[in-house]
């Protein structure tokens, strides 16, 4: 029988996959722009986001298995997904359309959605909240750093 941890990990894996569409261009175009100085620690985001979607699946796991198909669940759902779409959107969109006001605006768009995920879920678990609190305080590190890129690439913008 297929669990519900399977269904929601498998569904957040092939979103995630999304994000593979850029092409070396849309790397190389990244690549060659100028970062905050203090921005040191790059190498690690990846691993940071990573652990951040584990958290935010887990929340959706412990969400589904409160009160499983109903309708309400099903919404909230819907706005895990929209929320790991949104935030896996950045990096492709904003690669592809070479714009750095587009990847903040995502940031932030991330930011909401989570912000109102976590209200929306906040009577029903708080071991689900704070799963996605690696998302609130990490999502503005991350959109603060795409904003202070456009200080540092107005061409890029």
């Amino acid at each position: 029988m297929i669990r519900s941890w399977m269904v929601i990990g498998g569904v957040a894996f092939l979103v995630a996959l999304v994000a593979n569409v850029i092409t070396p261009s849309d790397i190389q175009w990244f690549k060659r722009l100028q970062r905050p100085r203090w921005l040191t620690f790059e190498g690690v985001i990846p691993i940071i986001w990573t652990v951040i979607f584990i958290c935010g699946a887990w929340s959706a796991y412990i969400i589904w298995e409160s009160n499983p198909g109903t309708t309400r669940t099903w919404l909230f759902m819907g706005l895990y997904l929209l929320l790991e779409i949104v935030t896996i959107a950045y990096t492709p969109v904003m690669f592809r359309l070479r714009s750095l006001r587009v990847g903040t605006i995502l940031g932030g768009t991330g930011f909401v959605i989570c912000l109102i995920l976590i209200l929306a879920i906040l009577p029903i678990s708080m071991p689900a909240v704070l799963l996605l609190v690696p998302y609130l305080l990490w999502s503005p590190i991350g959109t603060y750093t795409t904003w202070e890129m456009i200080n540092l690439n107005p061409e890029d913008a």
